[in-house]
């Protein structure tokens, strides 16, 4: 079919419109690598601004990895992104597959709870002083304990396990599964879709943790990536960086900047490393709720 003239003015306008926005979209994050494998020396002749270099080091890369503060805050953040997503995912699946059974007593009573958490938020003075009470303070578990449970997973969770038929469960338990082997055995390897979509969605909440730890962790040996990155970012020349980002600025050899791109580049790769491996499964996971026909 034949377009206008009117027509196709309109698309070439929306490629020009669209090609600028992506541009825009897409420089800082070209800078932030270019600048992170930027020779120091040529980093310092052009004043701080390069397209394009000339050579490529990785001095601020491995300057980052020979220091105690940012290996021990990969770590941390490692932890929370693998035990607590592992673990997020555990309590989900339970919670949402037993509130898919009709025979649980009180379902609808415990989906009235998990809805009032979705709308009310508690507030910052509640949650500080549940976790303190807990003896949580300074420990990597408060970034886990207070948000294992997303309602609005959980709620899609639940969606999903409820078109699992029933006489699958009937059969298992005839052949001598009891609850648990029914759940592990027959309901988990039918929720792949599920459990990658809201994997994905678990492990980058775990990994970009930063307020929590703002709140909860007075212990920088104990805080997250996210957390010394911020204080690298805008706290880099003072005490109130912290003692581990200081020592990490403190470095005549390497311009600071290019440690800050280095630090922002490979907290950015994980995520980007692991989702196209989820994402055949997270087309599926997301559909989660929709109408079938």
């Amino acid at each position: 079919m034949k377009k206008s003239l009117g027509s196709r003015v309109f698309d070439t306008a929306n490629v020009i419109v669209l090609g600028l926005v992506g541009l825009v979209t897409l420089f800082p994050i070209y800078y932030v690598f270019v600048v992170s494998f930027t020779d120091p020396y040529e980093y310092l002749q052009k004043n701080g601004f390069v397209l394009f270099p000339q050579s490529w080091k990785f001095s601020a890369y491995q300057y980052l990895f020979s220091t105690s503060a940012f290996l021990n805050a990969t770590a941390v953040s490692a932890f929370l992104a693998t035990a607590g997503t592992a673990l997020s995912l555990i309590f989900t699946s339970a919670m949402g597959f037993g509130l898919s059974r009709k025979r649980l007593r009180g379902r609808r009573i415990i989906m009235l709870m998990v809805m009032l958490t979705i709308l009310f938020s508690p507030g910052i003075i509640p949650n500080y002083l549940v976790v303190r009470e807990l003896g949580l303070i300074n420990s990597v578990w408060a970034l886990i304990i207070p948000v294992l449970i997303n309602g609005w997973y959980l709620i899609l969770m639940k969606s999903f396990f409820d078109n699992i038929p029933v006489e699958l469960e009937e059969a298992a338990m005839i052949d001598g599964c009891n609850e648990l082997g029914t759940f592990f055995r027959i309901v988990l390897p039918l929720s792949g879709a599920a459990l990658a979509a809201f994997g994905l969605f678990y492990a980058v909440g775990y990994w970009n943790t930063f307020f929590n730890a703002v709140l909860y962790i007075n212990d920088f040996t104990k805080a997250p990536l996210q957390l010394l990155l911020r204080n690298m970012l805008i706290n880099s020349d003072t005490a109130t960086g912290g003692a581990a980002a200081v020592e990490m600025m403190s470095d005549l050899q390497i311009p600071a900047q290019t440690i800050k791109m280095a630090a922002v580049v490979i907290a950015t790769l994980p995520i980007l490393f692991v989702y196209p491996f989820l994402q055949k499964h997270f087309d599926k996971g997301v559909m989660l709720g929709s109408v079938k026909g």
